[in-house]
Parts: structure tokens; sequence; C-alpha cells
């Protein structure tokens, strides 16, 4: 194993591990939907309720997850959420019937809702302890991890359709990276002398059970945000195919420029973060997302409207790893509350657009998506952000 002398790098290191077996295990169970909708004879109305119980456990997972925190810490409840969900996964390989399928998958959501408050509570720490920014670059490995399960899914399909191969050969890959991460993750005695304050002041605010307003309006940015990325994903190629007429081998690249350039930006945000600062970072996304799309849906056509997603990766990238700092300097209370209304913002954003396009077009509908992103700019003017020289 490659030993990392520098004490941040090898902490970095290891809390990427935990991102990237976020998005592995989640594009691995993913991946193979078409299988277990066809084994489990589902309907597409069963699979839509299997996904969304996945996405309500993670969501209604907030009072759990503010527990555990406290008794727990993120360290540990890093490693215990991450065994459950590679258990889980096996569970899900060998799932006899519907109705375990989602009692299974709703586990799995709730699992995903501790270890992302967890893994970003790490995040936020390892840019706190050691005054550097690098919470962009974590939640690329996230992208990364999810690239990673469909190249494995792929490759396993080549060989068997088995789920109990593939899954048991992802939980080995699962274990690992737990264990990796097991060698640098930050423990609650590691913050430096001068950050106590600071913390005594956020133990002081978990104690209150009404959410602040600086909290409140931290969440709905963080659900604008989530809205955004979650809808381009769901309704970019069906607007190239059935508004602008694209071909069939066009429309799909309105999610691969959207994918392409949150990962390209979210490699260099942390440098942009540590000269210009989160606020900034985030204001100005949102706005180049929010009036690049709007122009492209303007103007019409294809170019323009790859432009245009172009200007929503771009922009959007940087949202929510950065109102995960902001949250986390909260307190445990106001990352989960927060980390609970992104996860609302993924669920119930593209049913909207969806709802919006049905009454009165695709354009309009992507109109929202657009006006969700603006949102997220006025949203940023009223949250206090740290100032760049403490990133």
């Amino acid at each position: 194993m490659i030993r990392v002398r520098d004490p941040f790098r090898r902490a970095q290191v290891a809390i990427a591990a935990l991102f990237c077996f976020l998005g592995f295990q989640y594009g691995t169970w993913a991946s193979r939907l078409p299988t277990l909708k066809a084994q489990l004879h589902l309907t597409e109305a069963e699979l839509g309720l299997l996904l969304m119980a996945c996405g309500a456990g993670a969501a209604v997972s907030f009072p759990l997850v503010t527990v555990l925190m406290r008794r727990l810490g993120s360290r540990r409840l890093a490693s215990l959420s991450a065994l459950c969900l590679g258990l889980l996964l096996l569970a899900l390989a060998e799932v006899p019937n519907y109705p375990v399928a989602v009692v299974i998958v709703g586990c799995d959501g709730i699992a995903v809702g501790c270890l992302n408050v967890a893994m970003n509570a790490q995040g936020a720490a390892l840019e706190t302890t050691y005054g550097r920014t690098a919470m962009a670059r974590l939640h690329a490995t996230f992208s990364a991890g999810s690239l990673g399960a469909a190249l494995l899914a792929s490759g396993v399909n080549t060989l068997t359709t088995s789920l109990a191969v593939h899954f048991g050969t992802a939980a080995a890959i699962l274990l690992l990276l737990v264990g990796f991460a097991q060698t640098g993750l930050l423990t609650e005695d590691q913050q430096p002398e001068s950050r106590q304050p600071e913390k005594k002041k956020a133990t002081t605010r978990r104690r209150l059970s009404v959410p602040s307003r600086l909290t409140l309006w931290m969440g709905c940015a963080m659900a604008f945000g989530t809205v955004t990325e979650g809808a381009m994903n769901d309704w970019s190629a069906l607007y190239m195919k059935d508004v602008l007429k694209a071909a069939a081998s066009v429309a799909p690249l309105g999610i691969a420029v959207v994918s392409v350039m949150m990962v390209l930006a979210r490699v260099f945000a942390d440098g942009w973060r540590t000269r210009w600062g989160d606020g900034r970072i985030v204001l100005t996304g949102s706005v180049l997302a929010g009036v690049g799309l709007a122009l492209a849906l303007l103007v019409g056509g294809v170019v323009p409207a790859l432009i245009g997603f172009a200007c929503v990766g771009l922009g959007v990238a940087a949202v929510t790893p950065c109102v995960y700092v902001a949250a986390a300097r909260q307190g445990p209370e106001a990352l989960a509350l927060v980390a609970a209304m992104g996860t609302v913002g993924l669920l119930a954003g593209p049913a909207v657009i969806g709802f919006i396009a049905n009454a009165g077009g695709l354009v309009w509908g992507m109109g929202a998506v657009a006006a969700a992103a603006l949102l997220v700019s006025l949203c940023a003017t009223r949250i206090r952000w740290a100032p760049p020289a403490e990133n």
C-alpha cells in the first residue's frame, strides 16, 4: 500500500475513498435496474416506486443522522454506514420479491443519508483542521466512483448476468475502500486548539431544536442546486430529442456535456475557492448556470443548447461542496438538515419539472431549471460564508 507522509494528503485520500465508495455503491445497483426489473417482473410504476424508496429513506434519515453524529462522531458513523451499504448490496442480489426489495432499497437510502452527512462532515473538518480547500475534489471522486461502477457493470455483463457475482465483486471492492479509508479519517481530537472556541459554539447550537434562518437559507440553496443537477440529468436528453429534434446519437450529448463540465470544474474548484471564496464562487456559478441556460432556451438550436448545458455543469459544480462546508460550520444538525433538503430537491425536482413540461411544454420545464439555478444565487446572498483566508 502506498504511504502518504503529508497528514493533509493522507486524510484527503482517505476521505475521498468514502466519496468514491458512495458513488460506486449507488452506481452498482442502479446500473442493474433493468435486471432487477426483469427478475421481479416490475412495471414502470413499480420501478419508479423502488427508486423513490431510496430517496425517501435518505430524506427521512435526518433525525437518525443527528443522533448518531452526536453519539458516534463522523468517523465511526461513516464506517458503520459504509459497512451497512455493502451488506445491503449483497442482500439486493438475492432479493426474493418486490416488497422486500422496497424495504432493502429504503434501508439503503437511510444508510446513504448517514454516510453522506458523515463523509461531508469529514471533508469540512479536513478543511478546518488544515486551513486548505478540498471539498470540491472530494465530490469529484463521487463521480469517479459512479463511473467505476458503470465500467464494472459493463465488464461483468460480458461474462455473466448473475447479480450475485456482480454485487459480490462490487462488495469486495467496497470493503477494500472502507479499509483504506480507516487509515486516515479524522477524529475529534485532531481539531487544532485555535478551532476549539468555534467547536464549543457549534455544540451550543446543536442543542437548538428549531433550525436557524441561516440553516434554512443553506438548505434552500442546496435544494435548488440539486433540483438543477437532477433535472439536467433527467431532462436534457429529452429536450434535445423532442424539442430540438436532435439525432439519436446527438441527444445523449446533453448529459455528457453537463457531467464532464461538472467533473472538470470540481477538480479545479478548490483552487478557485481559495482565491475568491465560497460565496463568490456559488453566486457567480449559479448566475452563470441560470443565465446561460435561459439564453440557450431563447436562442434555440443544438449548439446553443450544448453551450447552455456546459454553463450549467460549470456553474453548479461547486454549489453543493461549498454549501456542505458552510453547513458543517454550523454543527451536525445543520449539516443533516441541509443534506436532507438536498435529497428532497434531487427527488422532487425532476418530477416538478415533468409536471411543468406536461402543462406548458418542455421549454418551460427547462426554464424552471434555469430559475432554480438563479434562486441558488439569491440564497447565496443570505448565507454567511467563510472568507477566502479561512479556506
